[in-house]
């Protein structure tokens, strides 16, 4: 029989913050990969904040989570377009590129392809 586990992103394991301190990662280990809570503030843009980190021309991380408050929009490589409001969850595949709308910290709980996201390559 298996055992329960409890952690807490209010106590990450691993915080990783994004160019210019608008905004952070913080993250939880589980077997099944990292689970995160992002943090993006408002003037916040993958292509300005995350590309550098990530040396990539869009994102090519897969998302999978719920959006707790802000709003995001996405634009994928093909033109596809998507706001995420609180209560939304997503799914965001690989090749996009995405802004926080608004004047509110945007705040998604990720559970999907976190291991690597915004961490500097060695």
């Amino acid at each position: 029989m298996g055992s329960t586990i409890r952690k807490s992103l209010d106590h990450p394991e691993e915080t990783r913050p994004v160019k210019d301190g608008m905004g952070q990662v913080e993250l939880v280990n589980l077997d099944g990969g990292a689970v995160a809570r992002a943090t993006f503030l408002p003037g916040w843009k993958w292509s300005q904040h995350v590309k550098p980190i990530a040396q990539t021309d869009s994102c090519m991380v897969a998302h999978k989570g719920y959006t707790i408050s802000g709003r995001l929009k996405v634009v994928m490589d093909d033109g596809e377009e998507t706001e995420y409001g609180p209560g939304d969850y997503g799914v965001i595949p690989p090749g996009h590129d995405a802004w926080v709308v608004g004047d509110e910290p945007y705040v998604f709980i990720d559970w999907q392809g976190m291991d690597d996201y915004a961490k500097p390559k060695e």
